[in-house]
């Protein structure tokens, strides 16, 4: 490799790592100061927390590149590491609300000496293939942190959030709901791009699918609302066991969100406390809730091949895209990501451009979609990093398609998220399948 080659691709990766963390501070930019460091969950986190963490993961990485790499201090590590043990004993998460050290303003300036070191470090020595892909994931695990936050700044503040940038959702008028026939046989899944994915979308590997339908759209809040008034959150019928148990023990009879205000179902969110729109896809529903609508409606979740043939997958020319659109980036025209600013869902219908050649609408953006799919290592595979994605294949449910709180360099048509089958403080809803 040529020297003035090296020095393009070094710049290329300190202009994206810029550009990932400029993207981080616009987050946190309108935040008062008492903000950053309110808990208001064990399971959220406080944003001081956020910034701080997305800063450390980068000496986590240098220090694996560097053998002589010395962190930044004891402290800031001890609070920062979130589950990683080969860094130490990780600082518990119920608890990060209640540290007072390292300050706000700490936190800040060692966002900004991280920024120096990592520019440095990437600016003074000739990398590897495999350590560019190391620094990478810092980015990409950046992005995963800044919808993190997306989700715990509408937990603590919801409508009283100021983003620097709002876009304005536009209105659609009413789409019939509709399923398109999608052929099975042997399907080849997985990452088939040139660029970065993480180690859980690969490798590539076929599996057997029988013809099935695929809703064109997610369940909208009226389709779910069908489910609530026909009684869905009052019987057992429906539900798996342990989702019946939750159901009861946590008292839920909505989606998460939804409050009743003069007996009509409202939600409170980035938006404000609005009338449901019925036109929406359904957000804040858990694997279980999600699972019962579907048994209430005679259908049933699809397993992650399936959406992904849905997604990604041309009949007519026999071949698989990294987008339902094609190969081409995430725009503002195809899908609602957290670059299009719009702080919600918009109504289905509104991306016809991001069809997919299956005839779905909306696979990337609005909400997560849960599938059947327990999240597990693919056939073959390899880990790319330590304790990141593989300590997690167990009791776990796959979500495919990003949100409006998914960063548009983090999403692709193979990627796979995962929580747990009760969580629904994430930006999730779904669509049905029915057999054939």
């Amino acid at each position: 490799m040529t020297v003035n080659l090296e020095l393009q691709e070094n710049r290329a990766l300190v202009e994206q790592f810029r550009e990932t963390r400029s993207r981080t501070l616009e987050l946190v930019k309108n935040l008062k100061k008492d903000d950053f460091v309110v808990q208001t969950a064990s399971y959220m986190s406080p944003p001081k927390w956020h910034i701080g963490h997305v800063s450390w993961i980068y000496e986590a990485i240098m220090s694996k590149l560097d053998k002589n790499y010395e962190f930044h201090s004891k402290e800031f590590s001890e609070y920062l590491n979130s589950y990683y043990q080969q860094f130490g004993v990780p600082h518990d998460k119920k608890l990060r609300g209640v540290t007072s050290r390292p300050t706000v303003d700490e936190i800040f300036q060692y966002f900004n000496t991280i920024n120096q070191k990592v520019e440095k470090f990437i600016g003074s020595r000739q990398l590897s293939e495999d350590e560019k892909k190391l620094i990478i994931i810092g980015f990409h695990h950046e992005c995963q942190h800044q919808e993190l936050l997306v989700y715990d700044l509408q937990h603590l503040l919801a409508e009283q959030y100021l983003p620097v940038r709002k876009n304005k959702i536009v209105k659609q008028e009413e789409k019939q709901k509709e399923f398109v026939e999608i052929n099975g046989g042997l399907y080849t899944m997985g990452y088939n791009g040139k660029k970065y994915c993480y180690d859980i979308e690969l490798p590539e590997h076929k599996t057997y699918l029988k013809n099935f339908k695929m809703g064109v759209f997610p369940v909208t809040n009226q389709e779910y609302l069908q489910f609530m008034n026909d009684g869905g959150y009052q019987t057992y019928k429906h539900w798996l066991s342990d989702g019946w148990e939750k159901v009861k023990s946590n008292k839920w009879d909505s989606p998460m969100y939804w409050e009743k205000v003069n007996d009509e179902w409202h939600v409170r969110d980035f938006l404000g406390i609005r009338k449901i729109n019925p036109n929406e896809p359904v957000c804040h529903v858990s694997y279980y809730e999600a699972d019962a609508y579907c048994k209430w409606a005679g259908k049933r979740l699809p397993t992650e091949a399936e959406w992904e043939k849905a997604s990604c997958w041309n009949e007519e020319k026999q071949e698989k895209t990294v987008f339902p659109w094609g190969n081409e980036s995430p725009s503002e025209e195809k899908c609602n990501l957290l670059e299009s600013h719009h702080w919600g869902c918009t109504e289905i219908g509104t991306y016809p451009n991001g069809t997919s050649p299956a005839g779905c609408q909306q696979m990337i953006g609005d909400v997560w979609e849960w599938t059947t799919s327990e999240f597990m290592g693919y056939p073959g595979f390899k880990s790319g990093f330590d304790e990141y994605n593989d300590k997690w294949f167990t009791n776990q449910k796959v979500l495919r398609g990003g949100s409006f709180g998914t960063p548009k360099m983090s999403i692709r048509g193979s990627y796979r998220n995962f929580f747990r089958l009760d969580e629904r403080w994430l930006f999730s809803g779904f669509r049905c399948v029915e057999d054939i």
